[in-house]
C-alpha cells in the first residue's frame, strides 16, 4: 500500500499553493521512489550504493536550489551507474524543498 501510495505521490502535480510542508513531504516521497535503491535519502543511514553521496550531505557540496534546472531538464552524473532522471518543475521544486529539509548546517 506505502509502495502504490508513493507512486501516486510522485506522480502528483504540487498545486502552486501548496504549504512548504506539503512539498517537502511530495520530494520527500519522490527521492524515495527514485533514488533511494542507490542514495542514503533520509536523515540517517548508509547509502546502498557505496558511490552514491547521502542526500542529506549534498548542501555541503553545493546550494541544492542549484539543482532545480537539472532535475527539470534531465539530471545526469558523470557516475556511470546513475540513470537520468527528468521532472516536472513542480516535483523539481518539491525535490529541492526536502533536500533543504534535510541541511543540518
Amino acid at each position: 500500500m506505502r509502495y502504490w501510495l508513493s507512486i501516486i505521490l510522485a506522480m502528483t502535480l504540487v498545486p502552486p499553493a501548496a504549504s512548504a510542508a506539503d512539498k517537502v513531504t511530495l520530494g520527500e516521497s519522490i527521492v524515495t521512489l527514485y533514488c533511494a535503491s542507490c542514495h542514503a535519502v533520509g536523515k540517517t543511514g548508509d547509502s546502498p550504493h557505496p558511490q552514491a553521496p547521502a542526500f542529506r550531505d549534498l548542501h555541503q557540496r553545493y546550494d541544492v536550489s542549484d539543482l532545480m534546472e537539472g532535475l527539470v531538464e534531465g539530471l545526469v552524473s558523470g557516475h556511470p551507474d546513475m540513470p537520468e532522471f527528468e521532472f516536472t518543475p513542480e516535483q523539481a521544486e518539491a525535490i529541492v524543498a526536502y533536500l533543504k529539509s534535510l541541511e543540518t548546517e
